[in-house]
């Protein structure tokens, strides 16, 4: 119905838009599980988010802190400096589920239970979990979610530092691809880093340096380069801070037996230590999601697309339908193309979103559906740089 003016004037209107912009989601949030002692009996086994290194440290005081009450026990250590090594590589938001003791952690079944329900979540780590059981059940919790991925730490002490079923604690993934695949959601770093002991003291018996698993770390420089590059980036060359040493250095020529099949490295350049490694575990036999970045980077764009889209449920299944869902999604890749996350010349050739009468015939509509399909050219990294040189003689 037309609005009745009763003066003349200029009238100026506001309208809906045509298509509804989609925002990106968050991918950088982290999820630990691990042991944190002196905890209120309702703490235990329940998550909770830290935005910054001083609130989780208050937090892991206990329920009834005191300025002496030490931050650092034996038992919480391991979780504590994982959290610190998020927070100081680049990290911003994480949630912790604390568990009493060790023996809480051989399942970790119930705690990954509590994380279902939090969509923010884009990395699951449970530092220093070494067994292939416990690794499975990270996976299987980040293959069925679909929106996040498993990070995971190899052996401490593997049997061979240059065989990757050592390092992963077992039988490597075998089997050709599958779309989506379960080991596409997990990546597996190695060797442990070397970090100062917060509990030594000058004449003690704690020593100085202890080994501590990478994950916090690996999921603070994730976090870092989401922010600074995007997460179509691959989370590699990237410098690890704060920790001494590594506790064994990989060389070039070892890591040739450990990349093919996902092993990630962390390995020493001039003095630094970097993750040198951006594979999904299991690495090539993922196929088109062998490098870590096309994996998260399309885990974004399912919960982006998802989240964007929620205006169209109950809308009329009709062509001015489906040319809002084309727009909305097409707005959307187009920035991603221009930020680099697409391949491609043109939009074009970048990616395609096709909503129409061959996608919803009329036995989809009836069923109350409407079909999009999309594609996109997600950019891989480029892992093996080569320049080919000859000599020439001048003239």
């Amino acid at each position: 119905m037309a609005t009745v003016y009763e003066a003349p004037g200029v009238y100026v209107e506001e309208i809906p838009p045509v298509a509804r912009p989609i925002a990106g989601v968050g991918t950088s949030t982290a999820a630990f599980i691990g042991v944190a002692d002196r905890l209120a009996t309702a703490d235990n086994g329940k998550p909770h988010k830290f935005t910054n290194w001083q609130e989780f440290a208050t937090f892991l005081k206990g329920p009834t802190p005191t300025d002496t009450t030490p931050i650092f026990t034996s038992l919480n250590r391991r979780l504590a400096l994982a959290v610190f090594g998020f927070f100081n590589n680049g990290g911003t938001s994480c949630y912790v589920v604390p568990v009493p003791a060790a023996a809480d952690m051989a399942d970790l079944t119930a705690p990954l239970l509590t994380l279902e329900p939090i969509d923010e979540i884009a990395i699951v780590a449970a530092p220093g979990v070494e067994d292939t059981v416990r690794k499975v059940q990270i996976l299987d919790h980040c293959f069925a979610m679909e929106d996040r991925v498993a990070l995971l730490d190899g052996v401490l002490a593997p049997a061979s530092d240059s065989t990757p079923a050592d390092i992963y604690g077992g039988a490597m993934p075998t089997g050709g691809p599958t779309t989506p695949d379960k080991f596409s959601y997990g990546a597996i770093y190695f060797p442990w880093v070397k970090v100062l002991n917060p509990l030594w003291t000058q004449g003690g018996t704690e020593p100085k340096v202890i080994d501590q698993p990478p994950s916090g770390h690996v999921a603070g420089i994730w976090a870092r380069v989401d922010g600074t590059r995007g997460v179509h980036k691959a989370p590699a060359n990237e410098t690890v801070n704060g920790i001494v040493d590594v506790e064994r250095a990989i060389s070039k020529a070892k890591q040739k037996s450990l990349n093919p099949d996902g092993i990630n490295v962390i390995r020493s350049f001039g003095g630094a230590q970097m993750v040198y490694g951006a594979r999904t575990l299991g690495g090539k036999r993922n196929g088109e999601y062998t490098y870590l970045n096309v994996r998260r980077f399309m885990n974004f764009l399912k919960e982006s697309i998802d989240e964007g889209t929620q205006f169209v449920v109950f809308e009329p299944n009709n062509p001015a339908l489906w040319q809002r869902i084309i727009r909305s999604v097409s707005d959307f890749l187009y920035n991603q193309w221009r930020d680099g996350a697409l391949f491609g010349e043109t939009a074009k050739q970048a990616f395609f979103v096709k909503c129409d009468a061959e996608t919803n015939p009329s036995s989809t509509r009836e069923a109350g559906q409407v079909i999009t399909e999309i594609g996109v050219a997600v950019t891989k990294p480029a892992e093996f740089v080569i320049f080919r040189i000859q000599q020439t003689t001048g003239s």
